[in-house]
């Protein structure tokens, strides 16, 4: 497998759109460069999210952070419906106050390193409503009918922050997945900017690293170097677009060589960094 292809994209701070289909092309493994909420509505759908899969049930609420490697697999012979939206951190950052932050739902999520939200009870659920009337904005054609889908989009976002605030939601777990190599990618996250080669992963973790490596590649459909090398230059496409100069942080996102970064970061982005930084 080669790199990773960014998908879908963001003109706005904010996009939301109802699909149904039956021919689901996005299934090789890919990103976005913004934040993205499924709701699940129909269907046959496996979710694969940074080596964690998830069989999804009608309703559950699928959180991909930007710059999450993720694929899926789609059972074609029944219709994939769902709701999607894709939000900008800007849109995010618009509607946090010191006294609420609409993003706290995917801080939660990471810190139950899950995904995936289910409504234990759709019957007694506020959020269950909140999701009911945004499907049926759909089909509202009247007066400034897409600034309402909007009004209640924000209106979920607030009942799925309290519902996740007082765990009326439960984080589901992973199946399909093996333990050692969800530690393992979750030790490459944190640690970027340090060293990842297959002999200190090996040896941190106490396994074999050949063994590792096809473990790895078994698992997450992607190897170990291809995947370190990724993750290093999403970051630091996003500290250069947070300010940070490209030298600072082609450093800080663990390499050694500036030539052999801006030759990675222009494959992958199909610009320099210096470019980057002038958007």
């Amino acid at each position: 497998m080669g790199q990773y292809v960014k998908k879908g994209y963001l003109n706005s701070e904010f996009r939301l759109f109802h699909l149904t289909d039956q021919e689901t092309r996005e299934v090789a493994y890919h990103y976005h460069d913004f934040d993205k909420i499924t709701i699940f509505l129909k269907g046959n759908v496996n979710y694969i999210i940074e080596g964690k899969s998830y069989e999804l049930k009608p309703y559950d609420i699928v959180l991909v952070r930007h710059n999450d490697i993720h694929r899926l697999d789609v059972d074609n012979s029944v219709p994939y419906d769902r709701i999607i939206v894709y939000i900008s951190v800007n849109f995010m950052n618009a509607y946090r106050t010191d006294t609420y932050d609409l993003s706290y739902c995917f801080q939660k999520a990471e810190a139950e390193h899950s995904n995936v939200l289910r409504i234990p009870s759709l019957e007694k659920s506020s959020l269950f409503g909140s999701i009911s009337q945004l499907e049926k904005s759909f089909t509202d054609d009247g007066y400034a009918a897409e600034l309402f889908r909007q009004v209640l989009f924000l209106e979920f976002m607030v009942h799925l922050n309290r519902a996740a605030m007082k765990n009326r939601l439960e984080f589901i777990d992973t199946h399909n997945c093996n333990s050692k190599i969800l530690d393992i990618l979750r030790y490459i996250n944190e640690n970027l900017d340090g060293e990842l080669g297959i002999d200190t992963l090996a040896e941190h973790f106490f396994i074999s690293k050949y063994y590792m490596m096809r473990l790895f590649k078994q698992e997450t459909g992607y190897t170990l170097g291809q995947y370190t090398s990724q993750k290093r230059l999403l970051l630091a496409k996003e500290l250069i677009l947070s300010g940070v100069q490209s030298t600072q942080a082609c450093f800080d996102c663990g390499f050694k060589d500036y030539s052999t970064f801006t030759r990675a970061y222009r494959k992958l982005f199909g610009e320099s960094p210096k470019d980057t930084a002038l958007h």
